[in-house]
């Protein structure tokens, strides 16, 4: 059965710390809504109500441009390994980019990858736990490195080529802050 909690708690963060990947969905008042999965150690819980991930140059930018069209966010944790549980944290989030006052103090929380484009900030309102009995197993094996080779690949220039091409609109037409 779900259960509520107004903040994480030691046993919740520990279970955070454990997992390999998470999964993250926004949406503006219309228009798609994206669900994303994430990896390569970039969450970090830096408070009982706040988690931050480092958010690498990809495809799309459609949690920035969520976020600024709207502002939910919820991530979600499922345990694919050991006891079955999901957590879904639910909240407001921002694009945090090199520039911005938080920058420095946020990206020292994480490992130096090429291609960052900025750190995505959930403020937590509520988060839930529910059983996922039904979630499969799965062992981890490893992190794919496809993603940081082909940014090494285009080198700082194209990166930003890429991203003022490619990550400035959403596929449904808005900006993204870049």
């Amino acid at each position: 059965m779900a259960k509520f909690y107004p903040q994480l708690d030691d046993n919740l963060k520990a279970f955070i710390a454990r997992q390999h990947i998470f999964f993250v969905a926004t949406a503006p008042d219309d228009g798609r809504i994206n669900l994303s999965p994430k990896g390569l150690d970039g969450l970090r819980v830096l408070d009982d109500r706040r988690v931050a991930y480092l958010d690498l140059t990809g495809s799309g930018n459609e949690t920035a441009a969520h976020l600024l069209a709207d502002g939910r966010m919820t991530l979600m944790f499922c345990a694919f390994e050991g006891s079955h549980l999901i957590l879904r944290l639910y909240g407001r989030g921002r694009a945090i980019r090199p520039g911005d006052s938080e920058w420095a103090t946020l990206a020292a929380q994480f490992p130096t990858l090429p291609g960052t484009r900025q750190i995505i900030l959930l403020d937590i309102e509520s988060l839930q736990t529910s059983c996922g009995a039904g979630v499969p197993l799965y062992t981890y094996t490893g992190e794919r490195e496809a993603l940081l080779r082909w940014v090494e690949k285009k080198g700082e220039q194209g990166v930003r080529d890429y991203q003022f091409e490619k990550n400035r609109i959403s596929i449904d037409g808005l900006p993204t802050g870049l």
